[in-house]
């Protein structure tokens, strides 16, 4: 399993934890839309890049690009959360949203920053 199939499998999960994370903060501690978009991404993509450096692309990276890669997503993430908070959307808009964007431009720079010229 590889390339863009294993990347949706792992995407999954990630959205899973990502809303129970969000929904857990935003509802039950109540946090806003973006702080708890936030935090829940933090934890999802640490278990997803990982997941992903092991399996999707078999491939270590540097400590640089991990962290890299966690400042544009999670700039995404406190985005999408602000203009949830600014807009009134429902959460359940806001982490579909988000789950959206972060499997496209996860994908791409997993594909064509980190791991670019590997075959997936």
């Amino acid at each position: 399993m590889k390339g863009f199939p294993a990347l949706t499998v792992i995407g999954i999960a990630d959205a899973l934890i990502h809303w129970q994370i969000f929904f857990v903060l935003c509802s039950a501690i109540g946090l806003t839309q973006a702080a708890s978009n936030f935090a829940a991404f933090c934890v999802a993509a640490a278990f997803s890049f990982y997941v992903n450096m092991l399996y999707t692309f078999d491939s270590k990276t540097s400590v640089l690009g991990y962290l890299l890669f966690m400042g544009l997503m999670a700039g995404a993430s406190f985005g999408t959360g602000a203009i949830a908070d600014t807009h009134g959307w429902h959460g359940l808009l806001t982490v579909t949203v988000f789950s959206v964007l972060n499997l496209m431009l996860g994908y791409c720079f997993f594909r064509f920053v980190l791991f670019r010229g590997q075959r997936t």
